[in-house]
């Protein structure tokens, strides 16, 4: 089996991504999106938290300003209108239905978790359920592949090439960038 592409973290990777969390980072195996000054963005995660947990959740947006972007999409409605697009657009359902595909196989590239077979993030491949998944995924996968995290991510108001490091989680505190 081969795994996602995404960078093995380093003890600051997981340093910074506690700090972003506002708690100790769990099960992270890979950054699998930095930030430009190269603070991570989106963590990959273990399909098996240590503590056997299954967590179906491969592709997690730890970025304050990235994560408060798309909480405020939530907040205004965007996902009921993301959501529509399913049933109104055959096309971007059946991407939809790609990026699911592409996400079970990259998290049963790391560990096969019988519990969450088929269970991919974020309501795919049929709803919207979180775009804090979606917009992780799209941008670990990269544009084109989740229709909708990539829609999501043209709305935040927040671009992966803007470094946002310095603003304040909302758990207070700097993030800052890696040590």
């Amino acid at each position: 089996m081969t795994t996602p592409p995404f960078d093995v973290p380093s003890e600051s990777d997981i340093a910074t991504v506690s700090r972003q969390l506002g708690r100790p980072a769990r099960n992270v195996v890979g950054i699998a999106t930095r930030c430009v000054c190269g603070a991570p963005t989106v963590v990959s995660t273990k399909p098996r938290l240590d503590d056997g947990t299954p967590f179906p959740t491969l592709y997690y947006l730890s970025h304050p300003a990235a994560t408060a972007a798309l909480s405020t999409l939530e907040a205004n409605w965007v996902m009921p209108e993301l959501a529509r697009l399913l049933d109104d657009d055959p096309d971007i359902a059946a991407a939809y239905e790609n990026a699911h595909a592409a996400y079970l196989a990259d998290r049963e590239s790391i560990e096969v978790v019988p519990e969450i077979a088929g269970i991919s993030a974020g309501g795919m491949p049929a709803r919207v359920k979180c775009l804090h998944a979606l917009a992780g995924h799209a941008l670990a996968a990269g544009p084109g592949v989740n229709p909708i995290g990539d829609l999501a991510l043209e709305r935040a108001a927040w671009s992966p090439d803007v470094c946002e490091c310095a603003v304040e989680p909302a758990t207070g505190g700097s993030v800052g960038k890696p040590e």
